[in-house]
């Protein structure tokens, strides 16, 4: 049973162990946090128990380890996972470009009625 554990946590060793490098490691936590549980749905990775989190915590540490910037580690699981995986989300998709322009056009609308509004109100 003990060899079982050993195995799991042997396959992601830097799920649960921080890099020796505190400002490597300052990058991989904030990275973490920004990167959603495909398995929780509503964690981050770096909350999560689930087992895929651990080993999405281990590919984090491990590619900013190896010298990879937070940017290009995001766009790789983006790429792997979908636009979902991220908390914070790209404007390279125009599919969710309509996300960004929605309150921008509710806005104008809304000043739009109100001035209609209120030029009324200075005619009577």
């Amino acid at each position: 049973m003990i060899w079982l554990l050993a195995a799991a946590l042997a396959s992601a060793p830097l799920a649960n162990t921080q890099l020796e490098d505190p400002a490597k490691e300052a990058e991989a936590a904030a990275l973490m946090e920004e990167l959603r549980c495909l398995v929780c749905q509503g964690q981050s990775i770096a909350d999560s128990d689930a087992d895929m989190a651990g080993d999405m915590r281990h590919l984090v540490r491990t590619r900013i380890e190896a010298g990879e910037s937070p940017e290009e580690i995001r766009t790789y699981l983006i790429e792997r996972y979908g636009d979902w995986v991220s908390y914070k989300p790209t404007t390279s998709n125009p599919l969710l470009w309509p996300l960004f322009l929605a309150p921008l056009l509710l806005l104008a609308l809304g000043l739009f009625l109100v001035r209609g509004r209120f030029r009324r109100k200075s005619g009577e």
